[in-house]
């Protein structure tokens, strides 16, 4: 009995910590009777509790708020350069390596451009890699200063230590990801679908910040979104939860690059935009129109004459406001976040659009109460959203270091 609950006290223990490093970090700057409230500790155990993160170095004091007539008030703060963190994005058009510190600051980067049309798995791997030690050379830090790495990929990811990746659209198919990074490293690994880390990042620092039920959208060459439910991320029975991009928005119509028909990706993803504003001005894609990036930004500043732009334009919002409905019927959020690199190319001449054919396709109770916003992060966020997995890893763990020199794994 007396080992039952000295196992019981010190699982207490660590989760009190962890709730407590969650809170500074969160937070932060905040004060010590703010962690209290935030966390339901008394203050004893708060004291006890920040005295011993404080020794190792993990939190610092960042100044003092004054009291009612007492004594100024210490704020705490994680320490920014405790450790190091590193985000990757896995894109169809480029491979962005980051890595941060923990106020998730960008310390270096590198970015890939892969030179064929679909991505290979073992070059993949390989790019990553390389990026990764490119960013770790040239902070010149120590792999002992780098809690992780975490890698937004697109396609779903079967977690287990092989982190097993299932992108149709690119023809991967049961790719161990995992297992092929760590032929090459020994930093703990976590890999996760990259509209995920898309809306884990958006969700932690920008737009979808405050919001407990929120849906964070990624408009880029695939289509998906991250579903937020009381603060949770909701990842389904498989964790393919969000593959909004294949949801059927027209019975037998275009093919998408998944090979079903219909998908809301095959009408506004970055290709099938440009697909269609060829097929509306009948022409025919030179095989030197490889710049996806490029021939978006034209259409979306194309001269007002150009009435083949405004069309497809018009169609893109009236099928992303009508998906945007369906999540807002299925989920009833309080916020719909729309992002991507598409988003911020289109953004202007898109949202009022989508809020509008949005209101006319969502019931009027559930769209009342939700707002549609763009996204806050940039074209990093997939990176940053990566990045926050071993940081987030870190806190549960309540910065207690771990008993063996390196865990791969993902989640």
């Amino acid at each position: 009995m007396t080992r039952g609950r000295a196992i019981n006290v010190r699982d207490l223990r660590k989760r009190n910590r962890a709730q407590a490093l969650a809170a500074v970090y969160h937070y932060g700057p905040i004060t010590r009777q703010q962690i209290g409230a935030a966390t339901g500790v008394s203050p004893a155990t708060v004291s006890n509790l920040v005295g011993d993160l404080l020794d190792q170095g993990v939190i610092v004091e960042a100044g003092a708020e004054d009291s009612d007539g007492g004594r100024p008030r210490a704020l705490l703060r994680v320490k920014p350069d405790y450790k190091y963190v590193v985000g990757v994005d896995v894109g169809e058009t480029a491979i962005l390596v980051e890595l941060f510190d923990l106020d998730m600051q960008v310390q270096a980067s590198h970015s890939i451009t892969p030179t064929a049309d679909r991505l290979d798995p073992e070059k993949t791997a390989q790019y990553v890699l390389d990026g990764l030690d490119r960013v770790i050379t040239y902070s010149r830090l120590s792999p002992d200063e780098i809690l992780g790495v975490g890698v937004g990929v697109p396609g779903l990811v079967v977690h287990g230590d092989d982190a097993v990746v299932h992108a149709q659209t690119i023809g991967w198919d049961g790719v161990p990801l995992g297992a092929m990074l760590r032929s090459g490293t020994d930093l703990p690994l976590f890999v996760e679908n990259g509209a995920k880390t898309f809306g884990q990042a958006e969700k932690w620092f920008g737009a979808a910040r405050g919001a407990e039920n929120a849906i964070i959208v990624l408009l880029g060459t695939g289509t998906g979104a991250s579903i937020f439910t009381e603060g949770e991320l909701y990842r389904g029975a498989s964790s393919s939860a969000g593959e909004w991009g294949h949801t059927t928005v027209m019975v037998n119509g275009r093919t998408c690059r998944c090979g079903a028909k219909g998908c809301l990706e095959a009408y506004v993803g970055g290709w099938a935009i440009v697909a269609r504003y060829d097929e509306l001005r009948r022409r025919t894609p030179a095989d030197t129109d490889t710049d996806l990036v490029a021939r978006l930004t034209a259409i979306a500043q194309a001269p007002s004459d150009d009435q083949c732009a405004a069309q497809v334009l018009q169609e893109t919002a009236t099928y992303l406001g009508a998906g945007i409905a369906n999540l807002i019927n299925l989920f009833n959020p309080e916020r719909i976040v729309v992002g991507g690199w598409i988003q911020e190319i289109l953004g202007d001449r898109l949202l009022p659009a989508i809020r509008e054919v949005a209101s006319e396709q969502a019931l009027r109770m559930p769209f009342s109460v939700v707002s549609i916003v763009a996204a806050q992060l940039g074209r990093d966020a997939v990176a940053l959203g990566a990045a926050t997995l071993p940081v987030d890893d870190f806190l549960a763990s309540g910065a207690v270091p771990p008993l063996r020199k390196t865990t791969q794994r993902a989640i």
